[in-house]
């Protein structure tokens, strides 16, 4: 997608207002520095989870399409009354992901293997999956690696929008927030250029081409 066709909103910095999403084809959220199992939550932190709160609620209302990456699956998990804990996190690194059934039917997951690769790291996942939701990915360490919630909503504990370039800078930006232990960052850098996490990238490229709708 050209630069152009996006609308960037920097939610740390603070919350819009109710988004008119008639004006756009769908929404992704590619990661942020909260976690929903933070035991304080600055007034901010607080305030950006009441405005997702209220927008997935019209999302899974509407069938409105939304792809969460990392920190999308806290808000879609706590929208879809699943449990989002601590006991499944990875640090920073690859994993292989595994298709499910459903997976290798999704539209959004066409042309990807039934194993692929992608960036992780992460202090929090779901442990218990929304009743309504369809399992299309999972993990070793961490089971539920990608899942649904109706026809158009989806979460990946995983960064598809992530190569190892952005990796590497993504890295740095947290170098001092818990996400790897000393000397990681080079490990999983490595790592995620010898197995090409970028090809993971094409599941945005199924979720833009289904779902874009003309200017």
């Amino acid at each position: 997608m050209a630069p152009a066709a996006l609308h960037q909103i920097r939610l740390e910095r603070g919350t819009p207002g109710r988004l008119d999403l008639a004006g756009y084809s769908g929404i992704v959220v590619g990661g942020g520095p909260y976690n929903y199992s933070d035991a304080a939550k600055p007034p901010r932190q607080r305030e950006v989870e009441a405005w997702f709160a209220d927008l997935l609620a019209e999302v899974l209302g509407t069938g409105y399409p939304f792809f969460g990456a990392c920190y999308g699956v806290g808000l879609l998990g706590v929208a879809g009354a699943g449990v989002v804990s601590r006991a499944h996190g990875e640090e920073a690194g690859v994993v292989a992901a595994r298709l499910t059934e459903a997976g290798r039917a999704d539209p959004v997951l066409a042309g990807l293997p039934g194993v692929f690769h992608a960036a992780v790291g992460h202090k929090e996942a779901i442990e218990v999956l929304p009743e309504s939701a369809t399992l299309l990915a999972v993990g070793e360490a961490c089971p539920v690696q990608m899942f649904r919630l109706g026809p158009n909503a989806y979460a990946t504990q995983f960064h598809p929008e992530l190569d190892a370039d952005a990796f590497a800078q993504r890295l740095a930006i947290y170098n001092r927030h818990g996400y790897f232990s000393p000397g990681g960052d080079a490990r999983a850098v490595a790592e995620s250029r010898r197995l090409r996490v970028e090809r993971s990238g094409a599941m945005l490229a199924n979720f833009a081409r289904l779902h874009a709708r003309p200017r």
